[in-house]
């Protein structure tokens, strides 16, 4: 069978780790013949030195750029070294491949998405009333957009308080002052609306899927937090299964139809409930870890999008221990100048 070529995002494995390493990691160990084309937007992201886990590696532009400079940047990686199927992995950027997802269909290149409509379901603003109608329960969440509603805000949910920005990350804030820090920080960074939440106590538990589209799911794995770095990110779980938890797993996907990667984080409170935090539209950074229990989601979303059919859905088991590391490349720097110069090695 002729290999795959697949190109995998959000290959910026730092501090705050992007999933395209362990996407590109889980597809290597499946046994489906392709090569990986890793593509990044900085010559200095990590992913773009590991030279196990990628046949080819391109700087792209950013996800702000206009939809013609995305096809663009793709039709000539497909004419230089094929482009089957491409697996984007960061919130900003999933819109414009969702919006260009039937132009890249026409050039020969698959994507796994959601629609424009079921991407907006689970924005961060939207979700306290979209998850009323699947049964789901969410903390008490307030957007604001300026001082005077985030004073507002916190008079009504209280102190401490979880603070958000729309795409990326959550600090814990405890007086006004760090509040109000927090929300000129995310506002410069990620834009409007900030998201105040009210903080639940519970086990954080977390689980990756990849939804079919049609109301089910190709796989799922569910975790417990055990550690987690400064910006909320897991450095170690364990693997469980919570039937509550795969309850509000398949309500989601039941109501919305969702096709694609996603993760939910959750908090299970002591009454037994489950309480929705975030819905991530994408693989999260932990992915290789369902993969390393027997359930490699990348390489399922992959076959499906190439119209292939999948292996029959194994079961994974509990109590397996996930731990993140960090790990150095030493090379010399022909990589890096061949990235600024010509934006591709």
């Amino acid at each position: 069978m002729k290999s795959a070529i697949i190109g995998v995002t959000g290959i910026n494995a730092i501090d705050n780790p992007g999933p395209g390493t362990g996407v590109a990691r889980s597809l290597r160990e499946d046994n489906f013949p392709m090569q990986i084309a890793g593509l990044a937007y900085d010559a200095l992201e990590p992913g773009l030195y590991m030279d196990w886990l990628f046949d080819r590696r391109y700087i792209m532009p950013y996800p702000s750029a206009e939809p013609e400079v995305l096809i663009e940047r793709l039709s000539q990686i497909k004419e230089q070294f094929g482009l089957d199927c491409i697996i984007p992995n960061f919130d900003v950027e999933l819109p414009l491949y969702i919006r260009c997802s039937k132009t890249l269909e026409n050039l020969g290149i698959r994507t796994y998405l959601p629609t424009k409509a079921q991407f907006a379901l689970r924005n961060k603003a939207n979700l306290v009333e979209a998850a009323k109608n699947w049964g789901v329960s969410t903390p008490q969440t307030i957007t604001v957009t300026s001082l005077s509603e985030l004073s507002d805000a916190i008079a009504e949910i209280g102190l401490p308080l979880m603070i958000k920005g729309p795409y990326y990350k959550a600090y814990r804030v405890s007086t006004r002052n760090e509040a109000i820090q927090r929300f000129h920080q995310l506002a410069a960074e990620w834009g409007y609306p900030i998201i105040l939440q009210k903080i639940v106590s519970g086990i954080e538990l977390n689980l990756v899927g990849v939804g079919n589209g049609k109301g089910n799911h190709l796989g799922m794995v569910a975790i417990k937090k055990m550690s987690v770095t400064d910006l909320g990110k897991i450095w170690s779980g364990v693997t469980i299964y919570h039937p509550n938890l795969i309850k509000a797993a398949e309500a989601f996907l039941r109501h919305t139809q969702w096709k694609g990667a996603f993760e939910l984080e959750c908090i299970a409170a002591d009454d037994g409930r489950i309480y929705l935090i975030e819905i991530n539209p994408r693989f999260p950074a932990w992915t290789y870890f369902a993969t390393g229990v027997g359930i490699n989601l990348p390489s399922r979303l992959v076959k499906a999008a190439l119209g292939l059919n999948l292996p029959p859905l194994k079961t994974y088991a509990a109590g397996k221990l996930f731990m993140r590391y960090t790990y150095e490349i030493v090379t010399d720097a022909t990589p890096l100048q061949a990235l600024v110069t010509v934006g591709e090695r």
